[in-house]
């Protein structure tokens, strides 16, 4: 298999001295943990819907950032790319590729606006 980007989660000084290790494909993203038990969890990037870039400033300092994610999947609602270095240049690559996955699948989001009728009758 063809990795686009790999890390694994950074602790203490951004060092990667843990066992959860993140891996990109074109069309899916990997998540493994654990060390003498292991579990891998994998999403695909068309049912991403949102990214979030959270950098503490202990993460500022040693170059690394979590990258929060929104997902349509059943058993990864939400989880967290947790202290990889280059987190920005990441995220934005993880983002066009989720656009990339959504164009060729022809998935849409639809957002709902809320509608309130009381602030229109006053119009």
């Amino acid at each position: 298999m063809d990795y686009i980007w790999s890390d694994r989660k950074r602790t203490l000084f951004g060092l990667p001295l843990s066992f959860t290790k993140y891996c990109l494909t074109e069309d899916r993203l990997f998540i493994e943990k654990g060390f003498l038990n292991k579990s891998e969890d994998e999403v695909r990037l068309y049912r991403i819907l949102d990214l979030t870039l959270n950098r503490s400033f202990g993460q500022r300092i040693f170059g690394v950032g979590t990258i929060h994610c929104y997902s349509a999947d059943k058993s990864m609602n939400e989880f967290d790319i947790l202290s990889v270095k280059r987190s920005k240049d990441v995220k934005e690559m993880l983002s066009g590729l989720v656009e990339k996955q959504r164009d060729l699948k022809h998935v849409t989001n639809r957002e709902f606006m809320s509608y309130d009728e009381e602030e229109s009758s006053e119009e």
